[in-house]
């Protein structure tokens, strides 16, 4: 099982940035799975800021992100993205994408960190003018 992580860097105020998650060991296509973005800024607790379930079908947006950030899968590269319009220096964190192989994890309401069982390597965003 293997998550990869990439696309993060410096981007100013207001711009956007495309994160990409490159999965191994399941199918985003035909696995039941959760799969998640997480970030951690400098000083701050972990965040679950977006999550997709497969089998429930539920894509969850934290408060933080929501009307900013969005989700899309390339089932034929077995990647997901993570789209980030709008940022802000408070974007600013590593971001992590894991996968939960439960399916679970992701609610319509909340994002449970404990219940991922893989996870990647971050990627540095910061946003700074």
């Amino acid at each position: 099982f293997q998550l990869q992580a990439s696309g993060g860097g410096l981007v100013q105020p207001g711009k956007s940035l495309i994160l990409s998650c490159a999965v191994s060991g399941l199918s985003l296509d035909l696995d039941f799975y959760a799969i998640g973005w997480f970030r951690r800024a400098p000083g701050k607790s972990r965040e679950g800021v977006l999550c997709f379930a497969r089998k429930a079908g539920i894509t969850y947006y934290s408060d933080s992100v929501k009307g900013r950030f969005t989700f899309s899968r390339d089932n034929s590269q077995n990647t997901v993205h993570l789209h980030m319009n709008s940022l802000t220096a408070e974007d600013t964190a590593v971001y992590y994408c894991a996968t939960a192989d439960s399916g679970y994890g992701c609610y319509m309401n909340r994002m449970g960190a404990a219940e991922y069982d893989h996870w990647g390597r971050g990627t540095q965003v910061t946003v700074s003018s």
